[in-house]
């Protein structure tokens, strides 16, 4: 916890702050700069609730990054973590040019502390080193910020009690005693002066989330970030109320000499009143060389604690995919992100050197610019934390408040600040050091340019990184049924697919409903290995293979070796095709995919399936609601090789719910039994339709954003009433041919189907013909009235009959030609007994 409370309480680097801010303060509300500084601490400790209740939920070093993309998607949260890159990046310009001239100043070289060239290389001298500090690793990044944090904070304190001490002692001509009206934001000239005042106060207080950055690097990552949070906060308002009162009460609000409304010394207030407060003989030289070191450590402290989110947000946005994957690499020895750590050291050092080219006071621009940066991104954290919970919200009091209001109240404050400084506010030309004459526009503010632009630039950045995420999800969506199909072998279906939250979060889930022949129908689950593209287009591949298979006939077992070929044939193919010194192409996805496939019959009630890797199959009996996960004989993934498939033959009872689904629909419960156990749960209250089922199941075992996408596909099954088929047992004999067609007919006239008759006993009378000349054994005649007329005669062969078209002088081959111009659709399917052969006809239009 004090290690966590360190790092908050040095991110903000309470003397820098002050030393940068206090004058900017002070120019927008004049004496009321001590109430403004309290007052900015309000919207602060809401956005701090916000982040202990988030990492409470899902500690992540991405912080809004990641939970803007749970909330809101990856392009929200993109935007999110781009705020903070954009804040870091900025800051770290200021800090490496306060860290420049303070450290000359501390050697005595005022000359060189005015020039910009020198302080510019010491800046990036200053950059460097931190960056190293950084790469070595958070255990040392500890150990020197509890050092220079205690100096700073003790020389901090004995500034401002020396300065109220001299105030109503021995009061120097610029004092002025604290006065009531100092905290009294009535007082404030303006909205704008108070928005300009409150903007700038903001920024002093930046920096404490810090210690929710390193999260994943703490002890109890999911509590004790999060508290240290607040307490930095509480801290820090105390420290700046202190300090704010006693510089004001001491060097007035005069635009002349030490004066805190003093232009020229608006971006560095305390080196010129650390002579005027400790005085410039004996003990004094020496404090206010101190005071003057404090700065500088101050802002180095600050320096290191700013890599420290920038590098670990950008490895996180590496890890999800939204920026290039190398930035994710963490060094073996030190632990720390490499390229992240490093990169961004690099960039800062290059936006320090831009920035001094273009502004002309670069202290006061870039403060100005952090701060539309913190309240962008501080805003979106409150909204995500809002919108993250929002199905708990009502779970109790606490939950409402700290969660949903509090939060929320923040998000609010953040935003309107955001939208009232950089539109009107900072867009004024005459605010701040530089003006820009944009084209369309005319003379902006530099600081509305600077913050402004650099969201947009990420903004662009973002359109092009996410096209590859958008493309993907669109591409699995038009892969994926957009609805499923009434089916006379089901009751009733439902399924809902749930990319996971992240930039790389479109995966390879599917499932599908297949009509087959006979009223059967095919059920099927998968998983394809990876995200992105090419896992949508395996997907695509795959059920594509699957359906096309399945109308084939073939029994599970048959259908996921035919598919099991398919994979390891393109597999194999793309192996071929790669050059001797070329990049090797993309792995096949398809190789390790997980697949569950079902053929039930509501004639039968009988369910076959068959696996290939994991079975993630529940089936609720409809009398008890007690769920069970049948076991099917094991069968490997799709491309690795291994035994045979093998399918099993289970009874269901009409009305049987059977759920398909995905690993990814337990990623989120406390181990893969837990997630069983929520689904029973749900699936227990079987009676209630399948698609609140679906959004209960989702709700409940998906409470937030995920990880990895998921897929669920639920069904109820149903026996066909007897009175829509009939089926008869035949002898392989001739003279049951003409008894059959009699007795097909008559019952064709039973269900008012008279103009289906004649083409009913001639495909009877074919079919069986054919089976008793070229088969024997026993035959089975089916008729079944659906939303066609089916016929199907079974018999003992395994030899199918081929279409032909039969020659003038050919004495047979007409009859199956004969009755394939008579049906809709025909076919034959294996069983384990032998061949079914199968016709459908179109029902008269008034049936």
């Amino acid at each position: 916890m004090f290690s966590s409370v360190v790092i908050g309480l040095a991110s903000t680097a309470p003397a820098y702050s002050i030393a940068a801010t206090l004058g900017l303060i002070v120019a927008g509300v004049g004496l009321q700069a001590p109430i403004v500084t309290m007052m900015a601490f309000v919207p602060v400790l809401l956005i701090a609730y916000a982040y202990r209740e988030l990492n409470a939920s899902n500690a992540d070093c991405g912080t809004t990054f990641t939970w803007a993309t749970r909330a809101f998607g990856p392009r929200t949260g993109w935007m999110g973590g781009w705020g903070i890159i954009v804040a870091d990046l900025l800051v770290m310009t200021n800090l490496a040019e306060i860290a420049g001239i303070y450290g000359f100043r501390l050697l005595g070289f005022d000359a060189l502390a005015e020039n910009r060239l020198w302080t510019t290389v010491a800046g990036i001298v200053w950059i460097a080193v931190m960056t190293t500090v950084c790469y070595i690793g958070i255990e040392l990044s500890v150990t020197v910020q509890r050092w220079l944090l205690c100096l700073e904070v003790g020389v901090l304190i004995l500034f401002a009690v020396t300065a109220l001490v001299r105030v109503y002692t021995g009061a120097p001509p610029t004092a002025i005693h604290v006065s009531a009206s100092w905290f009294n934001p009535f007082e404030v000239s303006s909205t704008r002066s108070l928005t300009s005042g409150l903007l700038a106060a903001v920024f002093i207080y930046w920096g404490w989330d810090t210690a929710v950055t390193v999260n994943e690097e703490t002890v109890d990552s999911s509590r004790i970030p999060g508290r240290a949070a607040v307490i930095s906060t509480v801290l820090l308002l105390i420290t700046y109320a202190l300090v704010a009162t006693s510089a004001q009460a001491f060097a007035g609000v005069g635009s002349s000499g030490i004066g805190l409304g003093n232009a020229g010394n608006s971006g560095d207030v305390l080196s010129g009143l650390g002579d005027a407060v400790f005085g410039s003989h004996g003990p004094g030289i020496f404090l206010s060389r101190l005071l003057i070191l404090m700065v500088l450590t101050s802002a180095l402290a600050s320096t290191q604690t700013t890599i420290l989110p920038l590098a670990r947000t950008v490895f996180s946005m590496a890890v999800h995919k939204a920026v290039p994957a190398r930035f994710a690499r963490v060094h073996r020895r030190f632990l720390t992100p490499t390229w992240s750590t490093v990169g961004m050291g690099a960039v800062s050092i290059g936006v320090l050197v831009l920035l001094t080219t273009f502004s002309g006071n670069i202290v006061a621009d870039s403060v100005s610019s952090v701060g539309l940066a913190i309240t962008f991104y501080y805003g979106l954290t409150g909204f995500a934390c809002v919108w993250y919970h929002r199905k708990v919200l009502t779970r109790s009091t606490r939950d409402l408040i700290f969660k949903g209001v509090l939060p929320g109240l923040g998000g609010l404050a953040m935003l309107s600040l955001f939208l009232y400084a950089t539109f009107d506010v900072y867009a004024d030309p005459g605010y701040g050091a530089t003006v820009v004459d944009l084209p369309l526009i005319g003379p902006t503010g530099g600081v509305t340019v600077v913050g402004l632009g650099a969201l947009l630039l990420g903004f662009m950045l973002m359109l092009v990184i996410s096209r590859g995420h958008s493309e993907a999800l669109r591409l699995q969506r038009s892969l994926l049924p957009h609805h499923l199909p009434p089916q006379t072998a089901l009751d009733e279906s439902a399924a809902r697919y749930l990319p996971a939250d992240s930039g790389s979060g479109v995966g390879g889930d599917w499932f599908d409903v297949i009509p087959l022949s006979g009223t059967r129908v095919g059920l099927v689950a998968g998983d394809v290995l990876g995200h992105g593209l090419h896992a949508a287009a395996t997907m695509g591949r795959l059920r594509t293979g699957v359906r096309v298979l399945a109308r084939l006939d073939l029994a599970p077992d048959e259908l996921l070796s035919r598919l099991d070929d398919l994979v390891e044939q393109t597999a194999h193919e793309q192996e071929a095709d790669h050059v001797p010194g070329h990049i090797r192409p993309h792995a096949d996805d398809a190789m390790g995919v997980t697949c569950v496939y079902a053929v039930y019959d509501p004639v039968s009630g009988q369910c076959s399936l068959a696996r290939a890797g994991q079975s993630l199959l529940t089936i609720v009996d409809p009398y008890t609601g007690v769920a069970h996960r049948p076991q099917l004989p094991p069968g490997p993934p799709l491309g690795i090789g291994g035994p045979p498939y093998e399918s099993t033959e289970l009874q269901l009872p009409p009305g049987s719910v059977i759920a398909f689904f995905t690993d990814g629909l337990l990623q989120a419960a406390d181990g893969h039994d837990a997630g069983l156990a929520l689904l029973a749960q749900v699936l227990a209250d079987h009676r209630q339709p399948l698609e609140g089922l679906c959004d209960r199941a989702v709700a409940t075992l998906l409470p937030g954003p995920v990880d990895e996408d998921a897929t669920l596909l639920l069904v109820r099954t149903r026996m066909l009433d007897p009175n829509r088929f009939a089926q008869w047992e035949l002898e392989a004999d001739p003279a049951v041919v003409g008894a059959v067609r009699t007795t097909a007919g008559k019952q064709l006239g039973d269900w008012g189907l008279d103009d289906l008759s004649f083409t009913t006993e001639l495909i009877v009378s074919e079919l069986v013909t054919n089976a008793v000349r070229y088969v024997g054994g026993p035959i089975q005649v089916r008729l079944i009235r659906d939303t066609t007329l089916i016929c199907e005669v079974s018999d003992t062969g395994h030899t199918a009959p081929n279409l032909r078209h039969a020659a003038s002088d050919d004495e047979g081959g007409r009859g199956l030609f004969i009755i394939a111009q008579m049906t809709q659709h025909w076919g034959t399917r294996y069983t384990p007994t032998g061949k079914t052969i199968w016709t459908e006809q179109a029902l008269p239009t008034d049936h």
